[in-house]
């Protein structure tokens, strides 16, 4: 096993490293959801689960590559956190992902726009998609995100696009976009159906 992903499991799931901080970023995070319901604002309401689902979809099978690998997970989460959740995942990761996903939905514009000449849904994936990998490249040369695969790194970023952050904008833009609002709530309840599923079989048999 890598030196990152021993400090990754240093902390796991170790509730003497909580602070009270947490606590006002959740009610940041109710707060932003709650705004939504207020104005019946559903396609974003849904939008935003849909990424903060994507996310802990993300994070299980990136734990379980450092399981059936018992060398590294694909990214790893280090330094200080209030909560390591799983290996790349912490409690501050986790609340940021939650609110990005509204934040991202609110800057879909009408889906018949076309910017620079395209549909403007391939756009907002690509350009949103970018923006994350280069926030991810600076959290990396901080030290506070770690990769141990040659196939996942600064100089060949393609993956990290493309697995890493395409699926969450993609989740964004499709439910966005579904006609009916039972469907985006079936949809999204469908993904934390999963994931919670995920969460308990894997979490059971200790692979995570």
């Amino acid at each position: 096993m890598t030196d990152h992903a021993r400090a990754a499991l240093e902390h796991l799931r170790d509730a003497s490293q909580f602070q009270w901080y947490v606590i006002p970023l959740l009610l940041v995070v109710i707060y932003v959801y709650a705004a939504e319901v207020e104005r019946r604002n559903w396609n974003v309401f849904f939008a935003g689960l849909a990424l903060w689902g994507m996310d802990w979809f993300n994070e299980i099978w990136n734990a379980l590559v450092l399981h059936f690998t018992d060398r590294a997970p694909v990214w790893g989460a280090t330094g200080h956190s209030a909560y390591q959740i799983l290996v790349g995942l912490n409690i501050e990761i986790c609340l940021m992902f939650a609110v990005m996903g509204v934040a991202a939905a609110k800057l879909l514009p009408p889906k018949s726009m076309r910017l620079f000449g395209v549909p403007n849904r391939p756009l907002f994936v690509l350009v949103n998609s970018v923006a994350c990998v280069g926030v991810e490249l600076l959290l990396h040369q901080a030290g506070v995100l770690t990769w141990d695969w040659s196939w996942w790194q600064a100089d060949f970023p393609l993956l990290i696009l493309l697995l890493g952050y395409a699926p969450f904008f993609v989740a964004v833009a499709v439910v966005h976009d579904l006609a009916r609002v039972r469907t985006k709530a079936v949809v999204v309840s469908a993904l934390f159906a999963f994931d919670a599923v995920c969460l308990l079989v894997f979490g059971s048999l200790g692979w995570l």
